[in-house]
């Protein structure tokens, strides 16, 4: 399985450029999406330019809360079946995405994932991809 992850309202709060506080929830469904065979291919607006390295820190971020990506912004066995630039992903999980349950944890700056609902529902599509 598939999943493409967005980075901030998702993954951490919105504090673009920097890294905000992580979404509750969201590193341990993820390490626990993985566990069962899902392929984690950050899908995010954070680039890198002369005034940052904003998707190198999300990166970063990430692998260091233990979180292997199989792709950055793109899917790399979608090239030996087409040339589309959109990632193939059996599902996005983006706090922008119609539909997504969202949350407001206190503090935050806007709402986020709410991974209590997420994580279940895609852990299931994982394990019933087997």
């Amino acid at each position: 399985m598939y999943i493409g992850l967005d980075f901030d309202g998702t993954v951490v709060d919105h504090r673009y450029p920097d890294i905000g506080e992580p979404v509750p929830g969201a590193v341990k469904w993820l390490k626990r999406l993985q566990q069962c065979g899902a392929k984690i291919i950050l899908f995010t607006m954070r680039s890198n330019s002369e005034e940052g390295s904003y998707l190198r820190d999300a990166v970063r971020y990430l692998e260091e809360n233990g979180i292997q990506l199989y792709g950055v912004n793109m899917n790399p066995d979608q090239a030996e079946w087409t040339t589309s630039p959109k990632v193939y992903a059996h599902v996005y999980i983006d706090d922008s995405a119609f539909g997504c349950p969202l949350v407001q944890p206190r503090g935050f700056a806007a709402p986020c994932v709410d991974w209590k609902v997420v994580g279940p529902q895609v852990e299931h599509m994982c394990l019933n991809m087997g």
